[in-house]
């Protein structure tokens, strides 16, 4: 398989390099930095320097030529504010959407998160936060709205705690954390699975073997619309 992942510089998609990269899958993390090619190179992936805050579609889309699955794994980061939320959390992803559809790489992951629910809310009157969720909504309503085989996972509270091999995996899940390694096996095992294509989930630690998560997500399932 041969996977794009955009923001290839944060931590779950470093992760995602290296077990991809490690069963022998093409790699090409797409960063802004040139400063981190190196990194993702010593993760056993490659790297295009593209800035999504000022890229067009079609440069987008020639970065993913060739490719079997996107993974949209960008985000702001901690420290930034309101305008970058918007303009990275939400724009970016529906740049990288736009160029997969070009491109014609139809299958497509979105890394988001939990606790959308409160996006018409101040979130305990946190502004940055407010239109941190306010982005991830606006970036999965546009994504639904694709004619591409995507799959959206919202993972809860971040940890860069060892990887357990056990989440919890479902439409809707109890508030959590997860390990970033836990969330990068679950992408990994996602993109073998055509099937979850239409869904989104919610992803935080539990007992449950991720390939038995995964398998459990599909069935009964509703597509979503």
């Amino acid at each position: 398989m041969r996977l794009v992942i955009a923001g290839g510089h944060g931590k779950i998609a470093l992760l995602l390099t290296r077990l991809a990269a490690d069963r022998g899958d093409t790699v090409v993390g797409l960063v802004r930095n040139p400063d981190h090619v190196e990194d993702v190179r010593a993760r056993g992936g490659d790297a295009v320097v593209l800035d999504l805050e000022a890229a067009q579609a079609e440069q987008v889309a020639a970065a993913l030529a060739g490719a079997d699955a996107v993974v949209f794994a960008a985000g702001a980061g901690p420290g930034s504010g309101v305008a970058r939320k918007d303009t990275v959390d939400r724009a970016a992803a529906e740049l990288v959407a736009d160029g997969a559809e070009i491109a014609q790489v139809r299958r497509f992951l979105q890394v988001s998160a939990m606790g959308l629910d409160r996006v018409t809310g101040d979130a305990a009157g946190d502004e940055v936060f407010s239109a941190y969720l306010r982005a991830k909504d606006a970036a999965e309503r546009d994504l639904r709205t694709r004619d591409l085989d995507w799959t959206i996972l919202r993972p809860g509270r971040l940890t860069d705690d060892p990887p357990t091999g056990g989440v919890e995996l479902a439409e809707s899940v109890r508030g959590a954390a997860v390990s970033r390694a836990d969330v990068a096996a679950v992408l990994l095992a996602l993109l073998d699975t055509p099937d979850t294509a239409g869904l989104t989930l919610e992803l935080v630690g539990g007992q449950v073997p991720v390939e038995v998560a995964v398998q459990s997500a599909i069935g009964p399932r509703t597509r979503s619309q």
